[in-house]
């Protein structure tokens, strides 16, 4: 059985990075959230994906995979929220960090190198995001985490409203 845990401290330096993913906020506070289109049915998740071997580090994992996902370009100031242990039961366990940064430009949706899907995007409230994930209580630490250290280091308001906003 899958083990998930999301932990507000660094990864443990023997501990394999296997994902990375954006909790990112426009200026008004909203998260963008990327949207799967399946069978009629939405799924809901971040931008982000798997480190390469030409990434410089997470930083740069990030940026490049918010570019191919949903064209969207981060301002420069990038900063570490914590990550997901995954345990699949085989003695192997790996991270999923979570990173949040303020949005610098959106660009037309357009096919992911890895794939050619063409993502849907949404900007949401904090609130509303952790409602469309789904993903429990871990999935509401990674939301409320990435809010707070957004709204003392990157300095975005907070907002009530359930207001959708789609580009």
């Amino acid at each position: 059985m899958i083990k998930i845990t999301w932990h507000n401290e660094p990864v443990p330096q023997n501990m394999k990075i296997k994902q990375v993913y954006g909790i990112v906020f426009n200026e008004n506070g909203k998260i963008l959230m990327r949207v799967e289109n399946n069978n009629g049915k939405k799924n809901y998740s971040f931008g982000g994906g798997t480190p390469e071997v030409f990434d410089k580090d997470i930083e740069d994992t990030l940026r490049r995979e918010m570019i191919e996902e949903l064209n969207t370009t981060l301002q420069d100031k990038i900063l570490y929220v914590g990550y997901q242990k995954i345990d699949l039961g085989d003695g192997r366990p790996f991270a999923q960090v979570r990173m949040t940064a303020l949005i610098k430009n959106i660009g037309p949706k357009q096919p992911d190198p890895d794939g050619g899907e063409i993502y849907d995007r949404v900007f949401v409230s904090p609130k509303k995001a952790i409602t469309l994930l789904n993903w429990g209580e871990e999935g509401k630490q990674q939301i409320e985490q990435a809010f707070r250290i957004a709204k003392e280091y990157l300095e975005i308001p907070t907002i009530d409203d359930d207001e959708e906003i789609w580009i």
